[in-house]
């Protein structure tokens, strides 16, 4: 299908109607290329690149090259990049381009980038920087039209390891425009682009990248079990998911994991106050551990203890409450109060449960469901965050699991569920994430929004909610570009740090993005990798 190269993404030159026009240029089908954004500038500009669709897998046996335009603040390195999109030749190689890595300033070229991603004086550097390791091409190409010296390229010839993947060479494609014509430079890089590319092996970043999707589910979730799920010191959901994880994975190795997850939580069955001394949403989903607990037990000192986080939905004289407390008017409460209200209405056959979550649900979408379906992170900004929609799909997708199909609520919350999912999917990118901000694609690739999406929509595909036509391959994208950022020692790739309400899309754009071991996320990747495996299973 033939695709729009627009002259507007690439050159400042190109801003009248009529230079416009005239600089529009068709893209030959046979490259198959996307158009996608790898990040936003400072001044809010979309940091565009166009990839050849088979590079977008590592797996293959056809090189892959990189080209990086503007490095040198040249508009003629730009141009050249674009025009060697337009027309690659038959290089026997798969040519993508980033066509301007700092398209409203002169470059920052500091690499490996300093401090965090992805705000900051550096912001373009990293997002540049995680695309070349998450992209893992086998030769980046600096396309240089001046005598400006190559910062990245020569970190990368050093050994730096983008995203921490691992090692990509990279070569200086330098030449001198001296009155040629475009075309005329284009055809000369082709020339010099195929002598690089001559015998072209695949880079270290692409054999680990390889090698992290030749994993199954069941050996990815125990290599996150050695860094996640091994302490409760607060009974709130980022270490009690973890520990659900880990129950859920025993259960599938037939190796139970029962006895040290009581060791762990012992102290809050020997009087350590379960809900801490100012208790918040995390605490009360945090109980969902208790529930687990109490099934594989019976214990009841477990139900007392998820009960207790169930019941602060009610008035001492079991009038319900408008909503869960402490929700913050986030839409991250979704999760927070009702997959414990469901799990409790279950575990306890009381009806009053399941009317409390239908009651909370409703409170929360009143204050943050968009009309587009997707949820917004709080009324003070209408941005759709990843995780603030991640926090619904994965609390509508627990809720929905202990609610009995005859219990009254049960439709509408099936509704809103599957209403959700709709909106997420066109939000998909094609590596298979969602976004840090979900229908702003020049935000960054976000982990822990694709993780808790992955799991819900796998869920709903073993229940039978979601039809497989629609949806099986959403989920297949999704543990695919999950597996891609699990490091085999349990670092992630782009986990937004934790984030109250934010009052600007920018705020959001901005969140810290990590790059290592980081509880939040590895939660949510054994939640995906234990789902994913039993789906496989089923299948």
């Amino acid at each position: 299908m033939t695709q729009r190269a627009e002259c507007t993404w690439i050159s400042p030159r190109c801003r009248t109607a009529a230079a416009l026009l005239a600089c529009v240029a068709l893209v030959p089908a046979s490259g198959e290329v996307l158009r996608m954004p790898i990040g936003v500038t400072p001044a809010g500009s979309p940091i565009r690149a166009i990839v050849t669709s088979g590079a977008l897998d590592p797996e293959g046996p056809t090189p892959r090259i990189l080209l990086i335009g503007g490095l040198d603040g040249s508009e003629d390195s730009v141009d050249l990049a674009a025009a060697l999109m337009r027309n690659p030749g038959d290089s026997g190689f798969l040519l993508s381009a980033v066509l301007n890595a700092f398209p409203d300033r002169d470059p920052v070229e500091v690499f490996p980038p300093e401090g965090p991603a992805y705000g900051g004086e550096a912001g373009e550097a990293h997002y540049l920087w995680r695309f070349l390791g998450m992209l893992a091409p086998d030769l980046v190409v600096g396309l240089r039209l001046s005598e400006a010296s190559g910062e990245l390229e020569a970190a990368l010839q050093r050994g730096a390891s983008p995203a921490d993947v691992g090692r990509i060479p990279a070569a200086t494609l330098r030449l001198r425009a001296g009155g040629k014509s475009l075309d005329d430079l284009r055809q000369e890089a082709l020339e010099r682009l195929s002598e690089l590319g001559r015998g072209l092996k695949p880079s270290a970043a692409r054999r680990a990248l390889q090698d992290r999707l030749s994993r199954s589910p069941l050996e990815t979730a125990h290599q996150l079990e050695v860094s996640y799920g091994h302490a409760l010191d607060s009974a709130v959901y980022i270490p009690a998911l973890a520990l659900v994880g880990r129950l859920r994975l025993g259960d599938l190795a037939g190796e139970s994991r029962l006895a040290d997850v009581e060791r762990i939580a012992a102290p809050f069955l020997e009087g350590k106050p379960s809900l801490g001394s100012r208790t918040t949403g995390s605490h009360v989903s945090g109980h969902l551990v208790f529930a687990d607990l109490f099934e594989r037990t019976r214990s009841p000192a477990y139900l007392e203890l998820a009960r207790a986080a169930a019941d602060l939905g009610f008035e001492a004289d079991g009038s319900p409450n408008a909503s869960m407390p402490f929700h913050n008017e986030m839409s991250d409460s979704v999760f927070m109060g009702c997959a414990i209200l469901a799990r409790v209405g279950r575990l306890t056959g009381e009806e009053r449960y399941f009317r409390m979550a239908l009651k909370h649900l409703r409170f929360m979408q009143s204050l943050d469901l968009r009309a587009d379906g997707l949820y917004r992170h709080s009324p003070l900004d209408d941005a759709a965050w990843g995780r603030g929609n991640g926090f619904p799909a994965l609390g509508l997708a627990l809720a929905l699991t202990d609610w009995p199909r005859s219990e009254a609520g049960y439709a509408e919350v099936l509704e809103a569920y599957r209403r959700h999912m709709r909106a997420l999917v066109p939000h998909q990118d094609p590596t298979g994430t969602w976004h840090q901000v979900v229908d702003r694609p020049e935000s960054y690739r976000e982990f822990s929004s694709t993780a808790m999406i992955g799991f819900a929509v796998t869920r709903g595909l073993r229940q039978g909610w979601l039809l497989r036509t629609e949806f099986e391959a959403v989920a297949d994208r999704a543990w695919r570009a999950v597996l891609l950022r699990i490091k085999p020692d349990a670092t992630l790739v782009d986990v937004c740090r934790s984030t109250g309400r934010q009052t600007s899309l920018r705020a959001y754009f901005d969140r810290e993005a990590i790059l290592g071991h980081d509880d939040r996320g590895g939660a949510m990747a054994l939640l995906i990798a234990t789902e994913r495996e039993s789906w496989l299973r089923e299948r």
